[in-house]
Order: C-alpha cells, then sequence, then structure tokens
C-alpha cells in the first residue's frame, strides 16, 4: 500500500510548525499537540522513528535543525514514507540552493506550498524530479547566503517533458547505433549433505537491461514460463525485474567427495567434480575448497585438471580450474599428513567443501528470452544482444 499521508508538518526543534499541509480530513489539526506532548517532551526522538499514538502513526526525520513529521491513519508503507521524505528534502535543496534548515523554509514558505501540492496529492506522493518540476514552477527560491551552488536553468519544451511522465530520459536522444543489451544473471544457492542428497537449494535472479536508443522506444519481452514471470512484458522503463525459485532448478555441478582418516596422522582425501551442462559449454574461474585439519603438516596431490595448493590461512585446499568443459568428471587425489600430538585428539568437524564458478550462457532456472522486440516510430534497425550467466551463491557440499 503507498504512503496515503493524511498531513505532514515542518517543526523546529523547540516543536514550533513552520509549515504543514492536511491531505485528508480523517485527522483532527491538533495532531502536532500529541506528537510534542508524547514523543518531544518525552526526549524519545532518538529512539524510533515510527511511533503509534491513539490511532494515528507518527513517521518523523531530523534534517538540519528541522523536523518532518508525516502522520497516516492506516497501514503506510514505512519505507515509501521515508523515501518520499529523503526525495522532498533533494527536491527543495535543488531550489533552496543546497540548503534545507530552518532559515530556509521561513524564506521559501510560499515556494514550498507549491511544491507540496504538486508532489503529494490526496496523501500518495507523485513526481519528485527536480529535472521534471522546474519545468513548470520556475519560481526561484531564495537562495542561503552560504551557499554556492548554480541554480538549474529550466529546460525548454516543458510540455512534452510533464505528459510524458519521465524524469529519467530526456528529449531528442540519439546513438549512431541502436542496440540493446539483456542480460539474465542467477546465482545458485545449495547445501548437499554427504549423501548426495539435496538439503537446501534455490536460485535468485534478476533481468537487467541497457539500451542505447534513440528517441522514446517500446520494448517488448518475451519469455518462457519457467519462473512464473508474465511470458511477456511492455517495458516503457528502465527494467530490472528480480526472481526467485526453488523447484525445478538445474543444478551446474555434482561434487562426490571422499574423506577417509587413517589413524591419527594421515587422511586421504579424493574429489569428483562433475559438470552437469552441455558439453559444448564451459564454467571459468571454477575454485573448489576442500576443508583439512587446522594440524595439517604436509600435503601432497594430484589432479587431473587445473591446479591446486594447501593454504594454510583458511585450512583447505584449494582447487582451481580456469575453464571447465561440460560433461566432464575431474578428479583431485590428495594424501594429507597430520601433526601427532600428545593430548587425546577431538573428533575433526568437517566444514563443506564450497564452490565458485561462472557459467555463461546456462540458467540454473530454465528461463530463455523468446524474443526481444523493439518498436520506434521512426522505424530504424535496432541491434539486440542477450547474455545469460549463472554464478555460485553459496554452493556447498558436506563432506
Amino acid at each position: 500500500m503507498p504512503v496515503a499521508a493524511s498531513a505532514i508538518y515542518f517543526l523546529n526543534l523547540r516543536g514550533d510548525v513552520l509549515i504543514n499541509r492536511l491531505y485528508r480530513d480523517d485527522v483532527g489539526g491538533n495532531m502536532v499537540d500529541a506528537f510534542r506532548m508524547h514523543i518531544m517532551q518525552t526526549k524519545e526522538l532518538g529512539t524510533c522513528p515510527v511511533r503509534q499514538i491513539g490511532g494515528c502513526s507518527f513517521f518523523y526525520m531530523r534534517i538540519s535543525n528541522v523536523y518532518i513529521v508525516i502522520v497516516v491513519s492506516s497501514n503506510a508503507n514505512v519505507a515509501c514514507a521515508f523515501k518520499f521524505v529523503v526525495e522532498a528534502v533533494a527536491l527543495f535543496k535543488s531550489y533552496f540552493g543546497g540548503a534545507f534548515d530552518e532559515d530556509a523554509i521561513r524564506n521559501n514558505f510560499v515556494l514550498i506550498y507549491e511544491l507540496l501540492d504538486e508532489i503529494m496529492d490526496f496523501g500518495y506522493p507523485q513526481n519528485l524530479s527536480p529535472e521534471i518540476l522546474k519545468l513548470y514552477i520556475t519560481q526561484e527560491g531564495v537562495r542561503s547566503p552560504f551557499s554556492s551552488k548554480a541554480l538549474d536553468k529550466p529546460v525548454p519544451n516543458a510540455t512534452l517533458q510533464v505528459t510524458g511522465a519521465v524524469g529519467w530520459r530526456r528529449e531528442g536522444l540519439a546513438y549512431k547505433k541502436n542496440e540493446v543489451f539483456l542480460d539474465i544473471v542467477e546465482s545458485v544457492n545449495l547445501l548437499m549433505s554427504s549423501k548426495g542428497s539435496v538439503l537446501r537449494c534455490d536460485v535468485t535472479g534478476k533481468i537487467l537491461m541497457k539500451c542505447f536508443l534513440s528517441g522514446m522506444p517500446d520494448l517488448k519481452l518475451g519469455l518462457n514460463d519457467k519462473i512464473g514471470l508474465e511470458k511477456e512484458s511492455q517495458l516503457k522503463n528502465r527494467p530490472t525485474k528480480r526472481y526467485r525459485i526453488t523447484e525445478g532448478v538445474n543444478l551446474p555441478f555434482r561434487v562426490l567427495p571422499t574423506i577417509k582418516e587413517l589413524g591419527r596422522t594421515r587422511m586421504e582425501v579424493n574429489v569428483k567434480v562433475k559438470s552437469v551442462f552441455g558439453a559444448k559449454m564451459f564454467a571459468l574461474g571454477v575454485v573448489i575448497k576442500i576443508p583439512v585439519p587446522k594440524q595439517t603438516a604436509k600435503t601432497s596431490f594430484q589432479v587431473t585438471s587445473g591446479r591446486a595448493k594447501y593454504n594454510a590461512s583458511i585450512d583447505c585446499l584449494v582447487w582451481k580450474i580456469r575453464k571447465f568443459p561440460g560433461q566432464t568428471e575431474p578428479t583431485l587425489s590428495a594424501e594429507i599428513e597430520l601433526i601427532s600430538t600428545i593430548a587425546e585428539k577431538k573428533s575433526w568437524t568437517r566444514p563443506p567443501i564450497q564452490m565458485e564458478f561462472q557459467v555463461p550462457m546456462f540458467t540454473a532456472s530454465g528461463l530463455r528470452v523468446r524474443f526481444l522486440k523493439v518498436w520506434e516510430k521512426s522505424g530504424y534497425n535496432t541491434v539486440e544482444w542477450v547474455r545469460y550467466i549463472t554464478k555460485a551463491g553459496s554452493y556447498e557440499v558436506r563432506c
């Protein structure tokens, strides 16, 4: 639910009202008295920025020597309310030359009332972009004598910008080559038991897009239904989609460890890593960290691919494979000599084996792009680039 603010107050440190604006009639005009009595006078301002008094909630924040208080009478989105306050303060600073304090409010109260009517309608936040608002609220604020920041000049053609309602893209953008880059980035989290059963597994992903397109085009993205997103999405803003799945995960690697403790001074470690993805694919930057006891004195090992070494600082055998082809099974065999101690040996709690990797053109969720279409009224040609990459999140196998 949005903020749905009933009122907003600007108070000084003494609790005097500098400016207030009532957006709804579901709260009384004495709400500021309740804030002074139950919060300011009890010296609880620094304990929690959200307080509930009676049937109303107070969200407040201190900026310089000013308290900004939002009063709501219903269940509102607290994060949205504080985001509104931060964006509103940045807007005021852009008009006041970089200063926002009690003096700036007293010197610009007419301008602030006009801005409050634009940035919030019936308690719901509206456009807070300084670039857009300065196109049709051209009044200059009274600048602080301590501010050296120059005021931004209004940009022409305000009607087109306001009706377009996009503060993040200016008019008249043009590129020599019109391109779209779409990245699907996934992170695989896995916890597998020593017997090979999956204890926890999920994939978190995001769809990122970077555009170098002239004008104001429409982009239509078609996806398969592997993750429950809409099959077709009309993208008219900066697109960033996030998703998470816990079922039907395609694991890129299988780790098969075998660790034998031979007496008190020797161990044998055998680890086989199988790549499950296609033979024409490959993983990059594969690192397998195999834990060993702290009293390790000497190690010797053989690997069928990559390089391995003992890292005493993290008590692990670190096995690195720069390029790991699909449908292969490299192995590591190691013999470990331990320091013999007189004290009674404690059982070694084996930490899990950890993996790091990146697999280009592979998705653990099975998500695929069916089509990516770009339409612009001038009809120019575009080049679309689609890339998939799957990385290791917390990828662990107990041994």
